[in-house]
Order: structure tokens, then C-alpha cells, then sequence
């Protein structure tokens, strides 16, 4: 009768240590995107991304057929940089995008002037809230 207990109660806190959620939500589908480069934005966007790349932004424009997100990580003191797209998917509620800066290399030929990185994709259109990450 011990060892039943015992084995129980060692069970329990794996138990519940699965069941806790800290607000994320299950990954439903991935969603598929294009990245656009900087000719591509549509020009009301990219008018409106110029005037926040100072600092870091997270922006998103709708239009009738498409949803656009543009993730900037403001002003970095030389080029060579790029923005990473780690993930792009659909929860029950949500639409979630986890990007990285990525620095650049360390060489010989590192741009000195400053740079301002950001990255737009293009997806078909949701109603959901886009969640940064």
C-alpha cells in the first residue's frame, strides 16, 4: 500500500507540470509566406516602415486579398545584417512569427555605416491577431 502511494505522488507533479500552458497555444498548421524584398513592399507600407526603422518595430497591413508583417530591429551600427524568419504559424486564435537578427560575419569587408533591418512577408489574408515572438 506504500509503494502505491508513494509512486502517485511522484506521478502527480509530472502530471500537472503537462498541463500548465503560460499563455502559449498549440501550433495548428504552419503558414506559408513569401519575404519581400524592398522593391516588392507596397509603397504605402514601405512609406510607413521608413518613418519607424529608427527603432525596433512590429507592423502589419492588410489589404483586400493579403496580410503583410514587417518586423524591424532598428538602427545597428554597421550593415551585413539580416532578420531571420524562425517561424510562421496558425494557433486556434492566433497567428504567431518568431524572428532573429542575425549579425554579421566577422570579416574583413563589414560595412561600417549604420543599417536599419527589416524584413516583410506577404500571406494570404487572416482574421486572426498576430502575435510577435
Amino acid at each position: 500500500m506504500i509503494r502505491k502511494c508513494i509512486m502517485i505522488l511522484m506521478i502527480l507533479p509530472l502530471l500537472y507540470g503537462c498541463t500548465i500552458r503560460e499563455g502559449t497555444e498549440d501550433k495548428v498548421r504552419d503558414v506559408e509566406f513569401t519575404v519581400l524584398s524592398r522593391d516588392d513592399v507596397l509603397q504605402e507600407f514601405l512609406e510607413f516602415i521608413l518613418e519607424k526603422q529608427e527603432e525596433p518595430f512590429k507592423l502589419t497591413y492588410t489589404t483586400e486579398e493579403y496580410l503583410y508583417i514587417a518586423v524591424g530591429y532598428g538602427r545597428q551600427e554597421s550593415g551585413g545584417y539580416s532578420i531571420a524568419i524562425k517561424d510562421f504559424y496558425l494557433t486556434e486564435n492566433t497567428l504567431v512569427i518568431d524572428t532573429e537578427l542575425i549579425g554579421p560575419s566577422v570579416s574583413a569587408d563589414q560595412i561600417p555605416a549604420e543599417s536599419f533591418p527589416f524584413a516583410v512577408i506577404k500571406t494570404e489574408k487572416m482574421d486572426q491577431t498576430v502575435v510577435f515572438q
